[in-house]
C-alpha cells in the first residue's frame, strides 16, 4: 500500500515548508524508495498562471505546461525529477473538478457537499498522482498556515485518508520558534540558545492544538528558528504537544537551502519516518549531496552577477521569490565552478530616471536580464542591454530578456530607431517582436488563463554556435570526489527541449535584416518559425546570449543547466 506524508506549517507564512518538503523527499529517496511531492495551494486560482510575482513569488512551468507554485520547482531541484500537473493542485481546480463532475452526472444524482466530496476529490488527486509516478512514498505539501480557513478543508483530507489507511499516512508541523529577547543576551546555559535569547514554544504549542482541534495529532515537528534547538526546548514542545523528543527536530537557520537534507540526517529523521510508516530502509545514500555541500562551504572566491528586473519590489523590502529559479540556477553554476555566487538586485527602472548609474553595471562579473510582462522598466532594460553589449560585458536574457535584446540590437545596429515590441506598442512602425498569430485571439477575447505557449518545446542548435557547444558539452570533466555519470543536457541531432512560457516572439519579417547584420539566431524550432535562442558570435562579444525559453526552469543542483554553466564561466574569465 502506498505511503503519505503531509507537511503543514504552523506560526507563520514562508516558515519553509516547500524546502521541507523537497528536503524530507531527498533523505527517503536516498533510502531507496520510489518518492514523488506534491503542492497544494489554497486559492481559488486554478493555477499559478495569473498570481502577480510580487505577491505569490515566480510561476513555475513544468514540461507539460502546467503553471504552478514555486515549490514545484525545490521539489524537481532537490529530487532530481520532472514533475506533471498532477502533482499540483488548488482550491479552485479541486472545486472545478468536483463542480465538472457534477454537471456529467458523476455523482450519480446524490447532493454533492462541501464535505465529504471536496476532500475526497482531495484525495483523489493525491492517489492519481502517486500512482501517475509509480511512487511508494508521496510527500505532500499543504500550503498556508494552520489555524487559516482556506486550507481547512485540505486537513479535513489528511484526516479522512488518516483514519482510512492509520499506518500510511503521516503528518509533520514546520513550525517556527521566535527569538525572544536577543537585544538583552542571557547564557546560553540559562536560555538554550547560543546566548542572544531564548527560543519561544508557545506559539508552537498553540498551532499543534489548532491541529488538534481539526482533527489531526502531528507525528513531527521540525523546529524552524534562528538557532538550533537545545534540549530543553525539545522537551518542553514534546511535553506539552503529546510527542515524543526524538520526533522534534531542529531546523535552525542555514546558509545553503541544500544543507538541508544533511542537516536532517543528523537527527535520524528518515530512520524515523520510515519506521513509524512501518517499512524498512533499503539503503542509505547521501554522497553526491554531501560532496555539493562541501563545494558550497569551501567556496570563497566571489563572482558578482547582476540581475536587471522590475519584480522586486515589496514596500520597502526585495522579493527575490519572484525569480527563485534564477538565482538558484546562478548558484548550481557557480558552485560548479567553485565560485562563491554574490548576487545583487538592480531595479531597471534606476536607469531609465538616471542613465549615469548604467556605469554600474561595468562593476559585475555578468548581468541576466530575466523574464517579465508589461511596459514598466523596459526601456531601462533596453538601456541597461545596450551597454552589456557595447562594454562586452558578460549577458544571458530570459524571455523578455531576449525579446529586448533584439529591440536593442534592432534600434542600435539596423538604425530602427522606434523599433519595440507590440506588447508595449501595438502601433510601432518596426514590430521587431509580435504577438504569434494563434495569441492574438486569446489577447481579443482576454482569455488569459494557461493560454500562453506553455511546456516544453522542441528546438534545433546551429552547429558550432555558442549554444551548441554548451549543450553538446552535457556535463564535463568530473569533479574531484562527485559521481557526474549522467549527462541530461547532452544532446544528439543538435536537438534540445526546453520549457516556454510567452506569447510574443520575433517578428519573421526581420530576421533576415538581424542575421545580415551579425545577429546569429542559433537556436530554432523544428519548422524554423520560431526564433529560441540568440547570440552574436564570441569573436564579437565574450558572451550575449537571449533565449525565448526559461533554461532555469531545469537547472539541478548537481546539474547545472548548460547556458547557465557558460554565462558563469563567461563571468569568471571576466574578473
Amino acid at each position: 500500500m502506498r505511503k503519505y506524508i503531509f507537511v503543514a506549517g504552523g506560526v507563520m507564512s514562508g516558515v519553509g515548508k516547500g524546502v521541507a518538503t523537497a528536503s524530507i523527499g531527498k533523505i527517503i529517496q536516498s533510502r531507496g524508495f520510489r518518492v514523488t511531492a506534491m503542492k497544494i495551494d489554497p486559492y481559488v486560482n486554478v493555477d499559478a498562471g495569473t498570481m502577480n510575482p510580487t505577491e505569490h513569488g515566480e510561476v513555475f512551468v513544468l514540461d507539460d505546461g502546467t503553471e504552478c507554485d514555486q515549490d514545484m520547482g525545490n521539489y524537481e531541484r532537490f529530487l532530481n525529477c520532472d514533475l506533471s500537473g498532477a502533482n499540483y493542485m488548488t482550491t479552485g481546480s479541486v472545486y472545478q473538478a468536483v463542480i465538472n463532475r457534477e454537471r456529467s452526472m458523476g455523482y450519480g444524482g446524490k447532493c454533492v457537499e462541501v464535505v465529504p466530496h471536496i476532500p475526497l476529490e482531495v484525495i483523489g488527486k493525491i492517489e492519481r498522482a502517486a500512482a501517475k509516478h509509480r511512487a511508494e512514498i508521496t510527500i505532500i505539501e499543504i500550503g498556508g498556515t494552520v489555524g487559516e480557513y482556506q486550507n481547512i478543508l485540505f486537513l479535513e483530507a489528511v484526516r479522512m485518508l488518516k483514519v482510512k489507511q492509520p499506518h500510511d499516512v503521516l503528518l509533520v508541523l514546520v513550525s517556527y520558534l521566535p527569538l525572544q529577547g536577543s537585544e538583552t543576551p542571557k547564557s546560553s546555559a540559562e536560555s538554550g540558545t547560543t546566548g542572544q535569547g531564548e527560543l519561544k514554544t508557545k506559539p508552537t504549542q498553540y498551532a499543534v492544538r489548532t491541529l488538534n482541534s481539526a482533527g489531526l495529532q502531528p507525528d513531527f515537528i521540525l523546529a524552524r528558528a534562528p538557532a538550533a534547538l537545545d534540549a530543553r526546548r525539545k522537551e518542553k514542545i514534546a511535553f506539552n504537544c503529546n510527542l515524543r523528543e526524538e520526533d522534534i527536530i531542529s531546523a535552525p537557520n542555514v546558509e545553503s537551502i541544500y544543507e538541508i537534507p544533511v542537516n536532517f540526517e543528523k537527527g535520524s529523521l528518515s530512520s524515523l519516518i520510515l519506521g513509524k510508516l512501518r517499512v524498512k530502509p533499503r539503503r542509505r545514500n547521501l554522497r553526491d549531496w554531501q560532496t555539493l555541500i562541501r563545494f558550497i562551504r569551501s567556496a570563497r572566491t566571489p563572482v558578482k552577477i547582476g540581475i536587471v528586473g522590475k519584480y522586486f519590489g515589496s514596500g520597502e523590502f526585495i522579493l527575490a521569490d519572484s525569480y527563485i529559479s534564477v538565482i538558484e540556477a546562478i548558484k548550481h553554476a557557480a558552485h560548479f565552478w567553485k565560485r562563491k555566487p554574490v548576487i545583487e538586485w538592480i531595479n531597471s527602472e534606476s536607469f531609465e530616471k538616471d542613465n549615469d548609474k548604467l556605469k554600474e553595471l561595468s562593476g559585475y562579473h555578468g548581468v541576466i536580464v530575466p523574464g517579465g510582462f508589461g511596459e514598466r522598466g523596459v526601456e531601462g532594460k533596453v538601456s541597461a542591454i545596450r551597454y552589456l553589449r557595447e562594454k562586452k560585458i558578460p549577458f544571458l536574457g530570459l524571455c523578455y530578456g531576449m525579446q529586448l535584446a533584439v529591440v536593442e540590437y534592432a534600434r542600435s545596429v539596423l538604425k530602427l530607431d522606434k523599433a519595440q515590441t507590440t506588447e508595449i506598442n501595438q502601433k510601432t512602425p518596426h514590430p521587431v517582436i509580435d504577438v504569434m498569430p494563434e495569441q492574438k485571439k486569446n489577447l481579443a477575447e482576454k482569455n488569459y488563463g494557461a493560454t500562453m505557449r506553455l511546456g516544453a518545446y522542441p528546438a534545433h542548435l546551429k552547429a558550432k554556435s555558442i549554444a551548441h557547444m554548451a549543450y553538446n558539452k552535457g556535463q564535463i570533466a568530473n569533479r574531484k570526489g562527485q559521481k557526474r555519470s549522467r549527462k541530461p543536457f547532452a544532446i544528439r541531432d543538435l536537438r534540445i527541449s526546453e520549457r516556454h512560457r510567452h506569447r510574443y516572439e520575433v517578428n519573421p519579417q526581420y530576421i533576415a535584416r538581424l542575421e545580415k547584420k551579425g545577429l546569429v539566431f542559433s537556436g530554432v524550432s523544428p519548422d524554423r518559425r520560431l526564433m529560441e535562442i540568440m547570440e552574436l558570435p564570441r569573436e564579437k562579444h565574450p558572451f550575449f546570449v537571449g533565449t525565448q525559453f526559461h533554461p532555469e526552469l531545469k537547472s539541478r543542483p548537481l546539474n547545472p543547466h548548460p547556458l547557465f554553466r557558460e554565462f558563469i564561466k563567461a563571468a569568471i574569465a571576466r574578473k
